[in-house]
């Protein structure tokens, strides 16, 4: 019987005298190459041959059960957006508006929720603004300040053709305050950060956008009659602002305070379009709120309806004005005892203008009072009465509440 020694089929045959040398050899030829191969596998390790015996995993922080490997890296992701709400962020708070449910009740319940900016603290009180219409109608009113914490707070004041309101909580649990930036240097397309509490619950929320435009003028209608009463400066805002939001925090790429955020159209086509009240305008009307728990404004003392709003027959006729004025405002009555009264200002007078400037209707009269004068104030009011131009002077007066 003969045996085949490798791939080598040419090797003559060996004869049957020979067996026991042939067992001899075979058994030396195992014990050789079991020690050969003992000794040369770890070798071949050594030089990067790898047996094919599937190695165990190595272990690695991350390993899971699907044996991936991930890498412990520590990655920062700090950078303008994030410092600048780690700046502002604990200063937005969640302002609640409590009243009763009916006439009778002894407790008081939620009855809306909006945001609110602490803008100083002074001692063991904290100011924080707001809008009005947060909280308008409320019987207490509450601040949230995190998740698990909540304090009374005061209402110091409000104003409504603003809509702005001033609140007044301890200061023991006030760790931030905001810092007003400037709001007349914003420009269309830098960063816009917004941070409130939308839907009532859900605090610390940040959205990020562009200030879409700087300078918006919109319509107000302040008491719900259907009338335009003011054109508000807004800036325009793509920032996400949601229900909630009102009265929160809108933030350059500093973390200073630029705006409080104060509406959003709510159409279903409408979408990134969201309003605040630039805080240049606001920060007089918050120190007047803290001050004096209402904004002193000064006033001519007169009941006023827009030309527009008369019908043109009376432009000719009843007032008596030349063809070429078809703008002003129609002095409807005279307070007594008032500036305007004291003047010699008479119903049925039409001012066009105010030192000089065009007054085309009632909302751009009472911005220009509001805007340019102040209590104490003189203005040169240029009149027509029966169809004469006059100039009449009077001193503003501080405007009485109603």
């Amino acid at each position: 019987m003969g045996y085949y020694d490798g791939d080598d089929y040419n090797q003559p045959k060996k004869q049957k005298g020979n067996r026991g040398g042939a067992f001899i050899a075979g058994l030396l030829g195992a014990v050789l190459g079991a020690l050969l191969i003992l000794f040369t596998v770890p070798a071949l390790s050594d030089f990067g041959v790898v047996p094919e015996v599937a190695p165990e995993p190595e272990e690695e922080s991350g390993v899971g059960n699907q044996g991936v490997v991930t890498k412990d890296i520590s990655i920062d992701v700090t950078n303008d957006i994030t410092s600048a709400v780690e700046n502002a962020g604990k200063a937005v708070v969640g302002v609640i508006n409590l009243q009763k449910t009916d006439f009778w009740a002894e407790d008081y319940g939620e009855a809306g929720a909006g945001s609110g900016v602490i803008y100083k603290k002074e001692g063991k009180q904290a100011f924080v603004v707001t809008n009005n219409h947060v909280v308008e109608g409320a019987g207490q009113i509450e601040i949230s300040l995190n998740a698990e914490t909540r304090v009374p707070a005061e209402l110091v004041g409000t104003d409504p053709l603003m809509d702005l309101a001033v609140l007044k909580i301890p200061s023991e649990s006030v760790t931030t305050v905001a810092e007003f930036g400037d709001s007349d240097t914003l420009k269309p397309g830098e960063p816009a950060i917004a941070i409130g509490n939308p839907l009532g619950f859900l605090e610390g929320t940040v959205t990020q956008g562009i200030i879409s435009n700087p300078e918006r003028s919109f319509p107000v209608d302040t008491d719900q009659n259907g009338t335009i009463d003011w054109n508000a400066d807004v800036i325009q805002t793509d920032a996400s602002i949601n229900p909630g939001n009102s009265g929160g925090a809108l933030i350059n790429i500093s973390g200073q305070l630029v705006g409080i955020n104060s509406m959003k159209i709510a159409q279903s086509s409408v979408e990134g379009i969201g309003f605040s009240i630039p805080i240049n305008i606001a920060a007089p009307i918050i120190s007047d709120l803290e001050s004096y728990g209402e904004v002193r404004r000064p006033e001519i003392g007169i009941g006023t309806k827009s030309l527009s709003e008369i019908p043109t027959y009376h432009w000719s006729e009843s007032l008596k004005l030349p063809k070429d004025i078809d703008y002003g405002v129609v002095v409807m009555s005279v307070f007594p005892t008032s500036s305007a009264d004291q003047a010699g200002l008479k119903e049925l007078d039409v001012i066009t203008a105010m030192d000089g400037n065009e007054i085309k209707n009632s909302i751009e009269l009472r911005k220009f009072l509001y805007t340019k004068k102040k209590i104490g104030d003189s203005v040169k009011l240029t009149i027509y009465r029966e169809g004469t131009k006059e100039e009449v002077d009077l001193k503003l007066a501080q405007q009485q509440r109603s």
